[in-house]
Formats: C-alpha cells, structure tokens, sequence
C-alpha cells in the first residue's frame, strides 16, 4: 500500500540524492539506453512523481552491472520485480544468453506509470531471448561438453509479462501467472527490489507482498539494491521486517577490483567515471528463506 505520506518521503530521498552525487546522481532523460535496451521513464505527474518513477536511481544501474557479469544466478528461474519503475535490471535480464523461464516487472496500478512499464516492455520485446536463440547457445561446441540438457521451460525461452501491484494487496493475479505460463511452483524463485527501502512507511506492505510471493525453497532468492542515501535505519527496518518472516540477509560489499565499474555495455551519457560514482553510491543485500525456517515447512 501506498500512504499519503510516500509523497514526503518522496521528496526527502530526491533531495538527499541529488546532495549525495553534487546534483546529478538520477537519470530523469526522456530516454535512457543501457546496452541494445531502450527505456523511458514515466511521465512526470500524479504518482509517477510521488512514487519517483519518474527517474532512474543508481540501485538499478549497480543491479544492471552485476546482471552484465553474469553475478545473478537466474536461468530458467522464475523472476519478479517490485517498484519496478522503468524495469531496467529485469528487462536486461530477459535478453541474457541464458535467460530466466520468466520475467514479471511490477509496479503501482496508476495509469501513467503502468502505461510506461508496458511501453517498456513492448519497446524492448525483440530482444528477450527466444528459443532459437537459447538452441544456438546450447550447441556451442565450447559449452556443450559442462552444460546440462535444458530443461522444458529453458527451450521456451523467457516469457516477459507486466502487472500493476500494490504491495500488500492480494497477490493472487501475480501467482495466476506462474500456472498461466507453464510454471508449476507456487511462487516467484527470484525478486528484484531496486531502490524501494526508502519507502518507510511501507515496509510492511513490501515485507508481505514478499511472503506471498517468493517460493519458500533453499533456491529462492531476493536482490535487494538501496542507495546510501536511504538512512541505515530506515535500511535496517526492512531488514528487521524480513528477518521476522524468517528471511536471512548477507549485505555484499564490494573489495579491490571489484569496487570498479566492470560493465561492458553503453549507458545512455554516462562514461565510466560518471557509473562508477553512481555504483559507490549504492548498498545491496542477498536474502534467502532461513534454513531453520524451510526445515518447519
């Protein structure tokens, strides 16, 4: 759920952001290209604005780096994004070599931002790896010898879909497109949160849209990017939050040259310098169920 009060919380994070980075560390361009993928951001009113996906934060150009180096373990895994904005991280996602089965990009049911999320999706469909694609990779000769058989949902490809959500509400139309699509699981292997802590006041809605959605397995998986903007208490309630419904969080700090911008692809007007601010600007945690917890299952 989306209180009134996101709309301050709004304007505080915009505020410490562009303070952090000397005034520029969003990209509010009418169009942003990362690699072959060409995204627009939504219209700069109503909830677009208060919501912030009007701008394109760095958490989703530091998840877009580590999905470049191949960092996310997501083939032939199932993948949904929350808050999804311009849906960078999951778009790029569905045109890797090995892509996830599915990808299902999110965000508030508001007419601008949802038509901007579609248009996403649409704009970028020609490069979500099919199945064509998926064979040509299988048969590489240099592979063929470690790789296992594809499994059934690997040949198809990805599948990319759109929903709007509000956290905390019945999830139930989310989940209906795992069966729709083929999938037999009951939830989501992977969830992607880029730049979502900072919404205080919804914690609780964004901590139980989680519990319904992600799959209660030893494989599920959630990527969780937030600026250093966002206060380390505000970071530390939604650690908290997840912990109570038996998620466990490992924060991954990046050493040596690991700390440098290591993506390949083009990035709108941004050089590598003007990335690797923005990646220094950034904190991220892996959460995953508590062995303890799928133990009682």
């Amino acid at each position: 759920m989306m209180p009134a009060a996101e709309s301050l919380e709004s304007e505080d994070i915009l505020s410490k952001s562009l303070e952090f980075l000397g005034g520029e560390p969003v990209i509010d361009d009418s169009k942003i290209c990362y690699g072959p993928l060409v995204l627009s951001l939504a219209p700069k009113e109503g909830k677009a604005n208060t919501l912030l996906a009007d701008h394109l934060f760095s958490p989703a150009l530091f998840l877009a780096e580590r999905i470049e180096r191949g960092l996310l373990d997501v083939e032939g895994r199932t993948v949904i994004e929350l808050g999804a904005g311009s849906a960078l991280p999951s778009l790029l996602l569905s045109t890797l070599p090995r892509p996830p089965s599915l990808v299902v990009v999110t965000d508030y049911p508001d007419e601008g931002i949802m038509r901007n999320l579609n248009l996403n999706v649409e704009r970028n469909s020609h490069l979500v790896t099919n199945r064509s694609a998926l064979r040509s990779t299988a048969s590489d000769g240099a592979h063929s010898s470690e790789t296992p058989p594809l499994s059934h949902s690997e040949t198809e490809g990805c599948a990319v879909r759109s929903l709007g959500y509000d956290w905390g509400t019945d999830a139930s139309d989310l989940l209906g497109i795992l069966s729709s699509s083929g999938e037999s699981s009951p939830g989501y292997d992977i969830m992607i949160l880029s730049d979502l802590l900072h919404f205080h006041s919804s914690h609780d809605a964004l901590v139980s849209s989680i519990d319904m959605l992600l799959v209660k397995s030893k494989h599920a998986r959630i990527y969780v990017g937030a600026g250093v903007y966002t206060r380390p208490h505000v970071c530390e309630s939604f650690l908290e939050k997840g912990r109570a419904i038996n998620l466990d969080f490992e924060e991954i700090v990046d050493e040596g040259e690991e700390k440098k911008w290591l993506g390949t692809l083009a990035v709108s007007n941004l050089d590598r310098e003007a990335l690797q601010i923005r990646k220094d600007a950034c904190r991220y945690w892996v959460g995953r169920w508590s062995e303890a917890s799928l133990k009682e299952a």
